[in-house]
């Protein structure tokens, strides 16, 4: 079931592009009639906050992250482009114990790569839309915790019907993908300069563990939401 709710979303999400693709085609020899292409870079900063989907679940709250990038668009037509950014981010998941005296979250960082179809309206204030796949590097991992995570059988007040099972796995996978959308506004300062903010949201289509039948979990992929403020340059 689960691997159908993934095939379903990512056919979407190529739908999506094809229509987006579809509807740029027909003004594209007209806008280069009269558009004059745009080349910006910059950088972008925030925050996140993200969970795993763990089946057999794992009770969680959501948890809090950083993230950091530079940037890059192309626009050749009026309304449209295409983006491209290096991110490094910060994802995981922090564990609810339901008033339990224990605290565990794992944090893992990426160095993450979206290509973004780009779909903007506006002049000097632009509401805009991104969407695009997106694949992911995993260059650190750290637990927190306040108990041995090897021994819970030893804390009498360790809540019985919380999974251990994920402590023992280790996490395999170094190659995150998946895929991002996002709405935000776009403020011209001057011609060249302008400032953006962005809320977007990532579904990762890989999993954190191994996901055979003869592993603990069937699924352990990730989820975000992203709030970033950026800075673009136009240099052309």
């Amino acid at each position: 079931m689960k691997a159908d709710v993934r095939k379903s979303i990512l056919r979407l999400a190529v739908g999506a592009l094809a229509i987006v693709a579809t509807l740029a085609l027909p003004g594209r020899a007209a806008a280069q009639s009269h558009y004059s292409a745009n080349i910006s870079v910059g950088a972008r900063a925030g925050a996140d906050i993200s969970r795993n989907f763990f089946n057999p679940s794992v009770k969680q709250v959501m948890k809090a992250g950083a993230l950091a990038g530079v940037t890059f668009r192309y626009i050749e037509e009026n309304h449209f482009g295409l983006a491209a950014e290096l991110n490094w981010i910060q994802r995981g998941w922090s564990e609810n114990f339901e008033g339990a005296p224990y605290h565990y979250a794992r944090t893992l960082d990426y160095l993450q790569l979206p290509v973004l179809a780009h779909i903007y309206f506006g002049r000097r204030a632009k509401f805009f839309a991104n969407v695009g796949p997106l694949i992911a590097l995993r260059i650190s991992d750290s637990e927190s915790c306040n108990f041995d995570t090897s021994d819970t059988s030893s804390l009498p007040d360790f809540p019985k019907w919380h999974s251990v099972a994920q402590y023992a796995e280790p996490i395999t996978q170094r190659i995150d993908y998946g895929i991002c959308a996002g709405l935000g506004g776009e403020f011209s300062i001057t011609p060249r300069h302008s400032i953006t903010l962005e809320c977007r949201f990532y579904y990762g289509l890989g999993n954190l563990f191994g996901s055979s039948r003869r592993d603990t979990f069937n699924a352990s992929n990730s989820m975000a939401l992203e709030f970033a403020l950026g800075y673009w340059l136009r240099v052309k």
